[in-house]
């Protein structure tokens, strides 16, 4: 893809590196701009004053305790060590390091710190826990410890320090530069423990882990700043990550005044089937709710009553004879298979031998569909799920623009792993599924994530009031929704989540112990789109 192709691209997301990324464009912003390191760890320092600034509140007088490790991140604490001094505020910066032990830009900014006053003392190995419980209570406590460097296994000694600065943290309020020391960047997981943040200010962009829900009781408010990295940087390498952003609503098309509905998209949700048609009607009505022209429900003729009961707003579609799926369903499902804009299928589409049997002949029919013109971008979800993690080889017959969207479970089936090893580490679980399968996937969960490729789109958005049933089904009918209306798979699934995202979150001011029904999730979505998009 050509490099203006991927500026447009993350222009709706923001960077979300690994460590190991941010390292990179360091490394390639000093090497191949000539910025100097000491200007960049300059600048983190002044950005990390300016957040906490508006994070604490005035400076003068507050005592500032700042832990200062032995690489750049202890170089970042030297920096706001001196600019707060300017501020009135008495900093007492401990470093782990002898100050003969600091080398480049950080013995540079330590050198600079002491000549401007500020006091610094070495924490000697051995005692560094018992120096610190020592200290005078702190109205500051700063994290400059480790940062984005740490990986693996905090050592004894270092843990002990995490855990009186801990102690220290519980009275105070604690800002970590870029990291809290002691959290993974790339999972999100203490290891084992973690120093627990007031605010993380990020240096540049938020690091992958920081940003993973299994983070924030580490990173409190995560606040990114800018240090003067170039853009054609990270432009020339971009992350495997990126952030969900609402500059994603400016992909909608604006609505025109002569809109009328053949033109505002027609979805058709392929589900429901005995006892299971609860499924097909909310992800119906999360289609409408987003703004569908039209949305039809495909469903065993036997169960058309209870499809449309108390739903006028949809249209239903008869297939077959019976009350379930069967293979002479796609026999009465062929000829009005080009009406749609996007299709759904899988809402209590149910697990018998016979649902199995006709989703296997759904890739062929959409096949004869393009071949006639008409094909439409397709969402899997929920029971389709469940039949392809039975039958790989069609998982294969998929078209690259088909969505899948499973829940923890269903991944954890597609990949013949466990469930819990999925959720330990939902970034690598995703882009494995992706190095072998070129559609889109959008895993469901706290910090959804949709990808493509080798690029994985994470949400911001943690909202329990989305944990409960028929939420999924909502955000399938959300996606078609946005795929009707001719925006790509890939955005559309990340659009569909923010947006569903936001909903959850609006839900938790008028339940915030929970409660809500599904069907609130939909009636919430233009109300969501009426608060986060230009009039």
């Amino acid at each position: 893809m050509p490099t203006s192709a991927v500026t447009k691209t993350l222009d709706l997301f923001d960077p979300l590196p690994t460590p190991a990324e941010m390292a990179a464009w360091d490394q390639a912003a000093i090497r191949d701009f000539g910025l100097k390191a000491e200007l960049l760890m300059e600048n983190a320092g002044a950005e990390a004053l300016a957040v906490l600034r508006e994070a604490y509140g005035p400076l003068c007088g507050a005592r500032v305790l700042l832990i200062a490790g032995g690489g750049n991140n202890g170089g970042d604490a030297f920096v706001l060590a001196r600019r707060l001094l300017d501020e009135g505020a008495q900093p007492l910066v401990l470093h782990t390091r002898p100050i003969s032990g600091y080398r480049a830009e950080a013995r540079y900014h330590l050198d600079l710190a002491r000549r401007a006053g500020a006091a610094c003392r070495h924490l000697p190995p051995g005692r560094a826990e018992s120096a610190l419980c020592s200290c005078e209570a702190p109205d500051i406590l700063v994290d400059g410890l480790l940062g984005t460097g740490f990986s693996g296994e905090l050592s004894a000694e270092t843990l002990l320090l995490v855990r009186a600065m801990n102690v220290l943290g519980e009275s105070c309020f604690v800002l970590a530069l870029d990291t809290p020391s002691g959290l993974d960047g790339v999972t999100g997981q203490p290891r084992p423990e973690a120093v627990r943040a007031d605010v993380t200010v990020a240096f540049h962009a938020p690091k992958l882990g920081c940003a993973l829900p299994l983070a924030a009781p580490y990173v409190g408010t995560l606040t990114p700043r800018a240090i003067g990295i170039p853009r054609a940087v990270t432009d020339a390498t971009p992350p495997r990550q990126v952030l969900l952003t609402q500059r994603l609503f400016g992909l909608l098309p604006t609505v025109a005044a002569e809109l009328h509905k053949g033109r505002a998209g027609h979805v058709l949700v392929l589900g429901g089937s005995e006892g299971l048609t609860g499924a097909a009607q909310l992800c119906a009505l999360g289609a409408l709710r987003a703004g569908a022209g039209l949305v039809t429900v495909g469903c065993p003729r036997g169960v058309l009553p209870e499809v449309k009961a108390g739903l006028p707003d949809i249209m239903a579609l008869g297939l077959g004879q019976g009350t379930a799926w069967t293979p002479d369903c796609m026999d009465s499902l062929m000829p009005s298979l080009g009406r749609y804009d996007a299709v759904v299928i899988g809402p209590g589409l149910g697990r018998n031998k016979e649902a199995a049997e006709f989703l296997a002949l759904f890739p062929k029919a959409f096949d004869k569909a393009f071949d006639k013109g008409w094909a439409s971008p397709c969402i899997y979800d929920a029971d389709a799920l469940y039949h392809l993690a039975q039958t790989p080889g069609l998982l294969a017959e998929l078209p690259e623009d088909a969505v899948l969207t499973p829940h923890p479970g269903e991944m954890a089936r597609l990949l013949g792993m466990g469930m819990g090893v999925v959720q330990a580490d939902r970034v690598s679980a995703a882009h494995r599924f992706l190095a072998t399968h070129p559609q889109v996937l959008t895993l469901k969960g706290a910090g959804t994530l949709v990808g493509q490729g080798e690029l994985l789109h994470l949400s911001p958005i943690v909202a329990p009031n989305l944990a409960v049933g028929g939420s999924g089904d909502v955000l399938a009918g959300v996606i078609a929704a946005i795929l009707a209306r001719g925006i790509k798979p890939l955005h559309a699934a990340c659009l569909g989540v923010y947006w569903h995202g936001l909903c959850g979150l609006a839900l938790a001011h008028d339940f915030p112990a929970r409660g809500n029904l599904p069907t609130e999730i939909a009636h919430t979505l233009p109300h969501v789109l009426k608060e986060h998009t230009p009039c």
